[in-house]
């Protein structure tokens, strides 16, 4: 598996990838109904790096990193992954994973938070947690899941770099 920086070329892929996760609505907290355009602002523009992986040079699944707030807490990236339909089970969320911990560090991150997994993504909250992701609270209900109703959601978080952990008190 090759993992990359998206380039201009990579939208049409990308977009292959994000849109039926999207119109699914089971896994993202993203409008079913998203438009291409505003999906791919949201994946490939906005973040600080668009990332796509490569199987027998077919595009099999992206992943973005983005700051997770502003201010004190900068330091702190956020990532979004999607694996294709057919490549999933091989490693490719595995390997992204790993990979955007390295290019997260890089970019001068020094943690990772994903602020909503859910409880219904069994597949992920495991892989984190495998990955060294400590699930740091639980929100009750937080995503209307289209067939399951109300579902929770984890927030989790795994240090990159230094100690972490609060300053003064």
């Amino acid at each position: 598996m090759i993992i990359r920086r998206a380039t201009p070329a990579d939208t049409a892929g990308i977009w292959a990838l994000l849109e039926p996760v999207f119109r699914a609505g089971e896994t993202y907290a993203v409008a079913r109904d998203i438009t291409r355009e505003a999906a791919l602002k949201m994946w490939v523009e906005a973040p600080a790096a668009t990332y796509v992986a490569e199987l027998d040079g077919a595009l099999v699944g992206t992943y973005y990193i983005k700051t997770n707030a502003g201010g004190g807490g900068a330091h702190v990236c956020n990532c979004g992954y999607i694996t294709g339909r057919a490549a999933r089970g091989r490693g490719v969320a595995r390997g992204m994973c790993v990979h955007s911990h390295t290019e997260a560090a890089g970019l001068g991150y020094e943690a990772m938070q994903f602020n909503l997994v859910l409880a219904s993504n069994v597949a992920a909250v495991a892989l984190w947690h495998k990955l060294g992701f400590a699930t740091i609270g639980l929100l009750p209900g937080a995503f209307k899941h289209p067939s399951l109703g109300p579902v929770d959601a984890h927030v989790m978080y795994k240090q990159l770099t230094g100690q972490g952990g609060s300053k003064g008190a």
